[in-house]
């Protein structure tokens, strides 16, 4: 296996793990437990939470608790991440910087958490930082037997493509709080966030935020039937297999007759 090809291979390995903590991310973080719009399954939750944990290392009460925030302030003076305030190219740079500065505000813990319950992996001591040291041991593990390399470049190469996934977890996520609240088309012109396509389809549906900022409790983020969130099929057979579940009446849909009447 040549040089190349190897990088090749530990980039698209980055890119896929980004992939499945975006969509643990939407689906368990964002969907079911900061609005609680789907009801997962135990084992299920437990699963996306422990991917999580060892790919990205985020806090699931921190992650709901900023994120409330900003559906309470949306672009608004107390914000923690709006493009509007802040400007998009520093949103879209520093979003991981904004994002840990409201985590150390224990007021916002408290105020858009009050009842949060912690689960079996919360409760590990430091999991925050032990997470992703495991997801690094175990790529740095299993890189040398991948890719035949001594255990000293495969372990490097391994723990370089874990920092290449978070890399471009924490970008995704940026250009969520950053492009789609500025650039795109907007279905509901009360939102001032807006609908891109083209990032709902790399970031699991979180793209057409314009949506979501309308029907923020809605299982889907698709509110036309061209619409494509990637996350809803899966959360649909998660539904027939009896893993999930949710209110058919707080899905998101554009009122066509609203329109009619506007127009």
């Amino acid at each position: 296996m040549t040089l190349l090809s190897i990088i090749l291979w530990s980039t698209l390995v980055a890119f896929l793990i980004a992939q499945v903590s975006t969509f643990c991310t939407t689906i368990y973080l964002h969907r079911a437990n900061t609005h609680e719009g789907l009801k997962l399954h135990p084992f299920i939750g437990f699963l996306m939470h422990l991917e999580l944990a060892l790919a990205t290392g985020i806090k699931p009460r921190e992650w709901a608790a900023v994120h409330r925030k900003h559906h309470r302030f949306s672009d608004q003076e107390g914000d923690p991440h709006s493009p509007y305030i802040e400007g998009l190219w520093r949103v879209l740079f520093l979003n991981v910087v904004m994002y840990k500065r409201e985590t150390q505000k224990q007021e916002t813990i408290d105020t858009f958490t009050p009842n949060w319950k912690d689960d079996l992996i919360d409760r590990v001591p430091l999991i925050g930082d032990l997470g992703p040291t495991i997801g690094m041991l175990l790529l740095a593990v299993s890189f040398p037997l991948i890719f035949g390399l001594s255990w000293w470049a495969g372990g490097l190469l391994g723990i370089a493509t874990w920092f290449l996934n978070a890399g471009m977890y924490i970008f995704l996520n940026a250009m969520i709080n950053s492009i789609c609240h500025k650039v795109g088309y907007r279905n509901f012109e009360g939102q001032k966030a807006t609908n891109l396509q083209w990032v709902a389809l790399i970031t699991a549906g979180e793209g057409l935020h314009n949506n979501h900022h309308e029907f923020p409790r809605s299982a889907t983020m698709k509110a036309r039937k061209w619409e494509i969130d990637p996350a809803w099929p899966v959360i649909r057979c998660l539904t027939m297999l009896g893993l999930a579940e949710y209110s058919e009446s707080t899905l998101a849909r554009v009122d066509f007759d609203k329109l009619r009447k506007a127009a």
